[in-house]
């Protein structure tokens, strides 16, 4: 890691000391828009384009074209410089931005890499956001669990006059604790695939699907183990990390896809990406034998037949006697849009309650 410091007209900028002074005095400058300057000086009269601000200044998390307009505009404040007759930072439109003005190198570790001058530091507070980001995507999967318990609840109640208010409490209950667990599991893995340098959507959808994952076969052993404890077998074939790896990669594809969108992410948008990306996944997961909620209500139900819970009431709206296969790949689908645009949706608005908290802070 280089020690070195960058002179340009009567400022210093310091990366390894995170500070930018103007004859002497400190300037303020929040962690990221000091790494965007550190990674522009580092590399003068190059044109850094708008993914290499994405890959070593926000390490891949998707941001809006907004934050990176943003986050120019701060620099040239705290510069004194102007866009339309720039002295420091030049505007390359529809590429990115270039530091144009002389810099001298001071210090003795001159030859280090300038993506390690970028990159330093550029983690600082990085795990705050994935903490935010987690909780975020954990109540969207909860908001998900919610939907789909009611619906489910009120499909298996409506054949059950008696205890059918405990039948829809008690599946809203379980929809909401795998939501949660989901959520959170899911967004947490795309949180931390954002840190990996470059190619944010392979980072998204790789965070996704292991985060899916680990949740996934948590969430099947103890459901296994809670029914063996308790009623002395297994509910059969419910769902597993090989759904939640599916699952987490389709919210992580659409978390990409929502922002890549030109200017502000819209939360519409967003959604809408991650609810074509999870209900195509949604589909694909029964017809390759896997099951998502409703598939593993219905395996319970089946395994024991003493059970009020039952599920015809969704079969007969496919066309189907009891609950089918028809029933299931249809549940399965909307399961799966719900559960990643609900998460999607809420990292979204986590973001960009980021991105102002960023931008409040720069303007100080």
């Amino acid at each position: 890691m280089s020690h070195g410091s960058f002179r340009f007209g009567r400022f210093l900028l310091e990366p390894h000391n995170r500070q930018l002074s103007l004859d002497g005095t400190p300037l303020e400058l929040n962690a990221r828009y000091l790494d965007a300057l550190a990674l522009l000086v580092s590399e003068p009269g190059t044109l850094v384009s708008k993914d290499r601000f994405l890959g070593e200044v926000w390490r891949g998390v998707p941001v809006t074209d907004e934050a990176l307009t943003q986050c120019i505009r701060t620099l040239r404040q705290r510069l004194g410089d102007d866009a339309a007759r720039p002295r420091f930072i030049e505007t390359v439109p529809k590429h990115g931005y270039r530091f144009i003005a002389s810099v001298e190198r001071v210090g003795a570790e001159d030859a280090a890499a300038p993506s390690a001058l970028a990159a330093n530091g550029a983690t600082s507070g990085a795990w705050p956001r994935n903490l935010a980001l987690g909780g975020a995507g954990m109540a969207g999967g909860g908001v998900a669990g919610v939907l789909g318990g009611l619906f489910y609840g009120l499909a298996g109640a409506s054949q059950d006059g008696m205890g059918g208010v405990s039948i829809i409490l008690v599946l809203v209950c379980l929809t909401v604790a795998v939501g949660l667990v989901g959520g959170a599991g899911v967004g947490l893995g795309i949180a931390a695939g954002g840190l990996a340098p470059g190619r944010p959507a392979l980072g998204n959808i790789v965070g996704g699907a292991l985060g899916g994952l680990i949740v996934g076969g948590v969430v099947r052993l103890i459901g296994l183990d809670a029914f063996n404890l308790l009623f002395g077998r297994s509910p059969g074939d419910i769902t597993g990390a090989p759904e939640g790896a599916l699952l987490g990669a389709a919210v992580g594809l659409g978390a990409w896809l929502g922002s890549r969108a030109p200017g502000r992410v819209s939360l519409r948008r967003g959604m809408a990406a991650a609810a074509l990306a999870g209900g195509a996944v949604g589909v694909i997961i029964p017809l390759t034998g896997g099951r998502l909620m409703a598939g593993s209500l219905a395996e319970v139900a089946g395994r024991f037949p003493d059970s009020r819970l039952r599920l015809d009431q969704i079969g007969a709206l496919s066309g189907e006697t009891g609950f089918g296969p028809v029933s299931q790949i249809v549940t399965s689908g909307l399961e799966g849009a719900l559960f990643s645009a609900c998460v999607v949706g809420a990292m979204i608005l986590a973001r960009r309650g980021q991105t102002a908290l960023d931008q409040s802070a720069a303007g100080r």
